[in-house]
């Protein structure tokens, strides 16, 4: 798909969080009002201020960017970046991130700075290219989709978050308790490319964000460089030696262990083996929720219109060199 071309003076939506991200929140609007106005770009700020107001505000923000070929930004963690992307996908407009949360892997691999003046520069001067997003049952994730023990854990880490804080150490310290608190296996049934096979794991995890294969040493950033996702289940282990698989990951080692089977595919089809299964949790960029089964994952048919730098990110090359 052939992004539109650059429009230097096209308005900006700004839509952003003010109950979660990182930082100062009430720096936001105006420093992204004082950047517009220094560009001659205009500007509006559509403020989240309730639970559940995301997906309301994200339309509304699609709604006047295609009015006046404008672009639609998401102010916040990839969370936020998620939701605000529901929207967007799929409308034609083009999509700018501005990052605050704690992790901003979506941002971080596609080369959007982390610091709000040089992300707006990027949002200001850089133009639009594809990238593609991963879809569960028809909702879209941007960084990863999981089930199981990982979808567990980021569900009990945002207890942590919302008590101690937002910070890389408390979600490792909640990590660890979740793995020490045992785990019970999925018993699936994974259909790829015509063929299936039975999967007794602790959890399926679908990444989409090469920067974070990368970092936890699974060989399928590549994969999902040239459009793929990755798929990564579990041998049946103990809770030692989950620990010592996170540990892997920290040291980007996870590939070389004998409990890790991942793969790249453009569809996958996940049924559960046992009878009854209706339903299953399944987190989406942090987001966890109910789905029915069987799962579908699949690369969704249009990409995201991203405003980012051209190239791969300095941070994707320090990984890769």
């Amino acid at each position: 798909m052939t992004s539109p071309p650059a429009s230097r003076d096209a308005p900006l939506f700004v839509v952003f969080n003010r109950a979660s991200g990182r930082g100062n929140r009430d720096e936001l609007g105006p420093a992204v009002e004082a950047a517009c106005a220094a560009a001659g770009r205009r500007c509006e700020l559509l403020p989240v201020t309730r639970p559940g107001q995301l997906p309301e505000t994200a339309r509304e923000a699609v709604r006047r960017a295609r009015e006046v070929d404008g672009i639609v930004v998401a102010a916040g963690g990839d969370g936020t970046i998620n939701g605000v992307a529901q929207a967007v996908l799929g409308s034609g407009c083009r999509f700018g991130v501005l990052p605050r949360g704690t992790f901003n892997y979506f941002a971080r691999t596609h080369g959007i700075p982390a610091e709000l003046d040089a992300a707006l520069q990027v949002l200001l001067t850089q133009e639009a290219m594809p990238v593609h997003v991963g879809r569960v049952n028809g909702r879209a994730f941007l960084v990863n989709a999981s089930l199981g023990l990982y979808a567990r854990l980021l569900e009990e880490r945002e207890g942590w978050k919302r008590q101690f804080g937002r910070s890389r150490f408390i979600a490792f310290l909640a990590g660890v308790r979740t793995l020490l608190r045992g785990h019970r296996s999925l018993h699936l049934e994974v259909e790829l490319q015509g063929r299936s096979w039975q999967a007794r794991t602790p959890t399926l995890f679908v990444g989409n964000n090469a920067l974070q294969m990368e970092q936890v040493g699974l060989p399928e950033a590549q994969a999902i460089d040239e459009g793929c996702l990755a798929g990564v289940t579990l041998k049946p282990v103990g809770r030692l030696s989950l620990l010592a698989l996170l540990a892997r990951g920290l040291f980007g080692r996870m590939g070389d262990a004998d409990e890790v089977r991942s793969f790249a595919f453009q569809a996958l089809t996940v049924k559960a083996r046992r009878f009854g299964a209706k339903r299953i949790k399944v987190a989406t960029d942090g987001e966890v929720l109910k789905m029915a089964l069987p799962l579908r994952f699949e690369v969704a048919a249009q990409p995201l219109l991203l405003i980012r730098p051209p190239g791969l990110a300095p941070e994707r090359r320090e990984v890769r060199s």
